[in-house]
């Protein structure tokens, strides 16, 4: 008779705690993993996850721990009820985040955590308590051991290559490789229709001008000239000059063209 070495073991999937607890907190939450999804969009193998419980021993649903936001690179996205390490090819979370919330104390989040994150092999730890206007964050070092990163202002993830910022009013911003903000959903919008009416606005004006060019034709013709000097005078392609020239008086100025 062969036994399993793992007995049937239920992974709850909600450990009965709130993803935040209060708006702040949820702001820097979604922010920081909405952020990530997008910097990893088009990378298959990175997983970006949101207060989704890890279990990183099989047979053990005790030893468990949600991130507000983890990171898992070598892993294929796709939804997840609750990240086993077993079944992802023993890979753990490299990056994780914590956003600190008033209910939080300093001695979670500095001692249990960091110890949680320290044994079960995160490389980066980094954390963000938005009440007391705390930045910290800690790197494996060369003797194995997650260190304090100091300082943690202007800092870039060698993981993420994402850049840490700590404004003089305690906001936390994050940049992309490439100096992009992390924005929130709301800001994201923003941006792009900022940008959008952007765009129009050139094109009208763009639109304007030749336009202008355009009413500048026909003087030119009743001066005699023909839609080669045209073209040269008005800095106007000579087939839009002769286009424009035949549609507003077709025939009329055939031999000029």
């Amino acid at each position: 008779m062969i036994t399993s070495v793992h007995p049937q073991v239920e992974y709850p999937e909600n450990d009965g705690n709130p993803l935040s607890d209060n708006t702040l907190q949820f702001h820097y939450i979604t922010t920081i993993q909405g952020g990530l999804d997008a910097l990893f969009a088009d990378d298959p193998n990175v997983f970006v996850a949101g207060d989704l419980l890890w279990y990183p021993i099989e047979g053990n649903n005790q030893v468990r721990v949600a991130p507000d936001t983890m990171v898992v690179l070598g892993r294929p996205k796709g939804y997840r009820g609750s990240y086993k390490q077993w079944e992802e090819g023993g890979i753990g979370p490299q990056v994780v985040f914590e956003i600190a919330s008033p209910s939080n104390s300093i001695k979670e989040l500095q001692e249990t955590k960091l110890a949680f994150y320290d044994r079960h092999q995160v490389e980066e730890y980094y954390l963000f308590d938005p009440d007391r206007l705390l930045l910290k964050g800690w790197q494996r070092g060369e003797g194995g051991a997650l260190v304090e990163i100091v300082p943690m202002q202007h800092w870039v993830s060698p993981r993420l290559g994402v850049r840490f910022e700590l404004t003089a009013e305690g906001e936390l911003q994050l940049y992309t490789p490439t100096g992009e903000r992390f924005a929130s959903y709301v800001e994201a919008i923003a941006e792009k229709q900022q940008a959008w009416a952007q765009v129009t606005l050139e094109r009208q004006r763009a639109a304007r001008a030749e336009a202008a060019q355009l009413n500048a034709i026909a003087p030119l013709v009743a001066l005699g000239l023909d839609a080669e000097a045209i073209a040269s005078i008005l800095s106007l392609p000579l087939d839009l000059v002769r286009s424009h020239l035949e549609e507003t008086n077709p025939g009329a100025t055939k031999g000029k063209l």
